[in-house]
């Protein structure tokens, strides 16, 4: 009976590796922000609560609900006492031993609380719920009869509490109302002082936890709180990588990763089913499932070659200009432009013809017409040509030409031969087959501006680079200052050094750059912006601005004989050596007034100032306006910090490979069969190394005791198939035909040493199957942040073994025997006894775990020596009692029922 209990526990946990494939299945939603905007993100398909109360529950306790099943259908819809004794001993060994143990592990000095204390209290009262229903089902509506609304009912009684603790779960209907009552008396409260505490481990597990709102009103939406969880998520995982950083600079990001990979894996909150499955794993010689995954990805790591995908081979050879686009001065002389040849044969001799084309700029005029035949000789790939550019002194718009590359011919047997001729031709013209050459005026002090608006940089970048062009003209020397200027984002070195300065553009200089050094603070999503500011520009070249100032003094004098001539008081000579003195310093003249030739020069200018200006004069002068340095249609760009797009796919990729089902999933039977006949060391501490040790002598002990069962079992399909769903059913029939054998045997192990079989369920049966789960909950208790996945699905599990395991056995009994004309009939006898003996001493233990939450001892689990023992010695008696009571009652020694 101890071997098939071990078969009944390895096969289980492939039926939990499924059921872990299952519940972590994720989908892509739309998540809206409270600033307005919107990001797709992944999330699990199911909710945590709803899938530990079903299928959890059902992978934990599926032995007891199909023992209970197959013992009535197999005897002939008889009620059978193995079936519910199993259910009630195994719940009583949960409740006390299991629970016991867990508080007695937990390390001195720390403790563990229960997170989600809402969804405990609702799976509490179901649990006590259940057995006093049970109780009422036997004893109170229809003594020692079970009807066929009693078993229906209790069968309905499961999903209403996977409802009602998906409600409490997510705050909806009474405890939304409840919300504000919480949040006012959070600090003061027990049960918001639980929930309103933020995690010490990490929260995700790939999956996003059910972690709930601290702050904010009635009205957030649960794909808001969604989005909050996915943000903690990768707050986490980005504390890990920038912690393993510190740690380890010497690492590479590939090594940082599988570190923090590991480290992810071993410290998130896990559930129910990872803990059986480990456990079981430990327990049979399996070994350290998180440690064997490390390894695992450590040698896959290291045996990927780089693949280095050659060129194909192109055996055409390419002629096109390489770069096809060119600026000069006005003043350069030629533009010189390159052709290059790539590709095919380059021991032929290729010929190709270029040509010049109009654009704003017009041959003649801005540039030289030219055209004519470039030759590549044998081992030629590159060849220059020149175009000429006009040098004129009237200022210009820049403009542009073209350059079209023509009539590609290849050179064979002293023959010139068109490629287009050949049936395969040897070479043909490439993009870009045109090239573009800006002529950029050089009698203009420019334009000056940035490229664009707006520019969108990584955080990742360190120093940032920002061109200001000079356009329309590059003649003199021009000073432009420049600042940074805040927006979202912050300098000072927050999110970027301040930095301010002046540009010196020499004459013919059309290009500067300013660098910022931004902060890369490694955040998964940033949108913060700054700005660059151009200041006005101001010219250095002396004799240029005399020119300048020559005009401003013109038009100055203007204005001036048009006041005085209204006034009528004509006094051009001080008008005029009012002005002189004003630009005295600026222009370097010499204000004597008895100078003739100063009167002679004012004299001029008067009469230019007294007539009227021609149309040419106009021009004129107003291209002179146009010849200062001036500030272009960017002078102010908007720099957007956007987060690094390495740093967030290496964090998304962390966030799919922490997904549990990774770990513990299979995908081809050569992996199942391969692990089946592997042993591993199946130590229990987990080390941040992440590396494996040698196994031990009772490592190899139990892989031979259950190789067998590994072998056996390795047939089931991989949880890849189906999404898990055919490893799911394969698994269950498996459990359900094992369970048969175990119920002839306990009955048999029970005749042969003279045990009722309600004796024999409530001890040995019971104990059989709960071994794993007491594995898995000592583990989960030492490794989890909380006690939710140690102690919290233990009261889900003892309801849902009543509602599942005796509501589907005694409502499939009591509708065939309806159909015969007949009663379903149960004993109340020693089962109605100990479920009230079970029911009095399960409300004890809550009661008992609750005063644990006391500040004095901190929590449900651990807490100081002296309440540990007696919390520990104190469930363990009442297991005994249980025990004694129930035997004593069985063989009638005390009065039952």
């Amino acid at each position: 009976m101890i071997y098939m209990f071990l078969g009944v526990s390895i096969i289980a946990d492939r039926f939990m590796a499924a059921i872990e494939v299952i519940t972590s299945q994720e989908k892509e939603i739309l998540i809206k922000r409270p600033n307005g905007e919107t990001t797709t993100t992944t999330i699990r398909v199911w909710n945590e609560t709803v899938s530990n109360l079903t299928l959890m529950a059902l992978g934990s306790s599926a032995p007891e609900i199909l023992l209970s099943v197959i013992e009535v259908c197999g005897h002939g819809f008889h009620a059978g006492e193995l079936g519910p004794s199993t259910i009630v001993g195994s719940a009583a060994f949960n409740m006390f031993i299991i629970i016991a143990i867990c508080v007695s592990v937990i390390p001195e000095g720390e403790t563990r609380k229960i997170k989600h204390l809402r969804v405990f209290f609702v799976t509490a009262a179901w649990s006590i719920f259940a057995y006093i229903w049970l109780y009422m089902i036997l004893a109170v509506f229809s003594p020692n009869v079970v009807q066929i609304w009693e078993g229906l009912l209790t069968l309905a009684f499961f999903p209403i509490c996977v409802i009602l603790a998906w409600v409490a779960d997510r705050r909806l209907l009474f405890y939304k109302l409840m919300r504000k009552k919480y949040r006012a008396d959070k600090h003061r409260g027990v049960i918001i002082e639980t929930e309103g505490e933020r995690p010490k481990g990490i929260e995700m597990d790939g999956k996003m936890v059910n972690s709930h709102f601290v702050d904010g009103g009635a009205s957030n939406l649960i794909g808001l709180m969604d989005g909050k969880e996915v943000d903690e998520s990768r707050r986490d995982m980005i504390r890990i990588l920038k912690d393993l950083k510190q740690k380890h600079p010497e690492k590479e990001l590939d090594q940082l990763v599988e570190m923090a990979n590991y480290y992810a894996l071993s410290h998130q909150q896990k559930s129910r089913a990872f803990y059986r499955i480990q456990a079981t794993r430990m327990m049979t010689g399996a070994g350290n499932i998180l440690k064997k995954h490390a390894a695992e990805q450590a040698k896959k790591s290291t045996s990927v070659q780089e693949v280095r995908i050659d060129e194909p081979e192109e055996f055409v050879s390419k002629l096109y200009f390489d770069p096809c686009a060119y600026q000069c001065l006005e003043n350069c002389g030629a533009a010189i432009l390159t052709i290059v040849r790539k590709g095919g044969d380059i021991t032929k001799t290729v010929y190709v013809d270029y040509k010049t084309e109009d654009g704003s700029a017009n041959a003649g005029a801005d540039y030289e017409f030219t055209e004519g035949t470039t030759v590549f000789k044998s081992g030629e790939t590159q060849k220059e040509i020149s175009i000429g550019i006009i040098d004129d002194d009237i200022f210009e718009e820049d403009e542009h030409f073209f350059v079209r590359l023509s009539n590609v011919r290849v050179l064979e047997t002293e023959e010139l031969l068109s490629a287009n001729s050949l049936p395969y031709p040897k070479a043909i013209l490439g993009l870009p087959a045109v090239a573009t050459v800006t002529i950029l005026d050089d009698d203009h002090a420019g334009i000056f501006t940035f490229e664009s608006e707006a520019i969108h940089v990584s955080e990742s970048v360190g120093v940032m680079e920002v061109k200001v062009l000079r356009t329309s003209g590059a003649r003199g020397t021009v000073i432009v200052p420049y600042r940074t200027v805040e927006g979202l984002a912050r300098g000072g070195g927050e999110d970027f050094e301040d930095t301010y300065g002046e540009l010196e553009f020499r004459n013919d200089e059309t290009c500067k750059t300013i660098q910022v050094k931004v902060i890369d603070d490694e955040e998964y999503e940033k949108n913060k912006n700054f700005f660059l500011e151009l200041a006005d520009p101001r010219m250095v070249d002396m004799s240029l601005q005399k020119d300048v100032l020559r005009t401003e003094s013109l038009c100055l004098l203007q204005t001036s004989q048009d006041t005085a001539k209204k006034a009528e008081t004509h006094r051009p000579p001080l008008l005029l050596a009012q002005v002189a003195l004003k630009h005295e310093r600026q222009l370097g003249w010499k204000a004597d007034l008895q100078s003739f030739s100063f009167f002679l020069s004012l004299s001029r200018l008067i009469e230019a100032a007294d007539r009227k200006l021609s149309v040419e004069e106009e021009e004129a002068k107003r291209i002179a306006e146009m010849g200062k340095p001036i500030l272009g249609e960017h002078p102010k760009l908007e720099v957007i910090i956007e987060e690094s797009y390495e740093f967030k796919s290496t964090v998304d990729k962390l966030i799919k490979k922490t997904n549990l089902a990774l770990v513990v999933g299979t995908h081809s039977w050569r992996d199942q069969f391969m692990e089946a006949i592997t042993v591993s060391a199946g130590d229990e501490d987990e080390e941040d190394s992440g590396e494996e040790r040698l196994p031990s002598c009772f490592d190899y002990v139990m892989h031979f005791l259950t190789v067998f069962w590994k072998v056996l079992f390795a047939c089931v399909p991989p949880t890849e198939y189906w999404h898990g769903w055919a490893c799911f059913v394969v698994s269950i029939i498996i459990i359900g035909l094992l369970t048969a054998i175990i119920g002839d045997l306990a009955s048999h192990f029970g005749c042969t040493i003279g045990l009722k079989d309600s004796v024999t369920a409530v001890v040995f049966v019971a104990l059989g199957t709960s071994v794993p789960d007491t594995f898995a909950s000592k583990v989960a208790a030492v490794q989890d942040t909380y006690a939710d996945a140690s102690i919290g699905n233990v009261t889900g599990s003892n309801a849902v073994n009543v509602f599942l395991g005796i509501g589907l056995a005694w409502s499939v009994a009591a509708i065939y025997w309806y159909m015969q004309g007949k009663d379903f009939v149960v004993q109340a006898g020693s089962l109605a006894f100990s479920v009230t003996l079970f029911t009095i001493f399960a409300f004890l233990c809550i009661t008992v775990l609750l005063y644990r939450r006391r500040a004095h001892i901190g929590g449900e689990l651990g807490g100081p020596r002296n309440h540990r023992l007696a919390t520990s010695g104190f469930f363990v008696s009442l297991w005994l009692l249980y025990i004694l009571f129930s035997g004593l009652e069985a063989y009638c020694h005390i009065q039952g029922f």
